[in-house]
């Protein structure tokens, strides 16, 4: 069986906050949640998520009681000197950029065009990682 796309990953992710009752944009935190300032997620390298990742990150944070803002991938981790616990479940994060490549047309014009795309990887919070030297 095929993994669904990105798109169908993270529809069926919102719809099943949704059906849980959750509204994944809405308040993101209550009073134990992040016992603090409220901060966007960071990566491990300080520098904030944007767009529906902020979303997706928040409702890992509420669902698991995460803490702390900080993810990282398992590279990341390991190249930090930590380790992600055995067992621990990652949560799909999404980048989107465009490719640009020169094309020729019909009438022999170099054209540049662009190409969207969208890839999705797992990030895990850094509650999930033992061992780290940083973050």
């Amino acid at each position: 069986m095929a993994k669904p796309n990105i798109y169908t990953r993270i529809t069926n992710k919102i719809i099943a906050d949704l059906e849980a009752g959750t509204r994944p944009w809405h308040k993101p935190w209550n009073a134990e949640h992040l016992g603090g300032r409220i901060t966007r997620p960071l990566r491990h390298n300080g520098i904030a998520y944007r767009g529906l990742n902020i979303i997706l990150l928040w409702a890992a944070s509420v669902a698991h009681g995460y803490t702390k803002s900080t993810w990282m991938t398992y590279r990341q981790a390991l190249e930090l000197g930590g380790r992600v616990r055995k067992g621990s479940k990652g949560q799909l994060v999404i980048y989107a950029d465009k490719l640009r490549k020169t094309e020729t047309d019909d009438s022999g014009q170099d054209r540049e065009v662009e190409i969207p795309f969208m890839k999705g990887y797992t990030v895990f919070n850094v509650e999930q990682i033992e061992g780290l030297n940083s973050p």
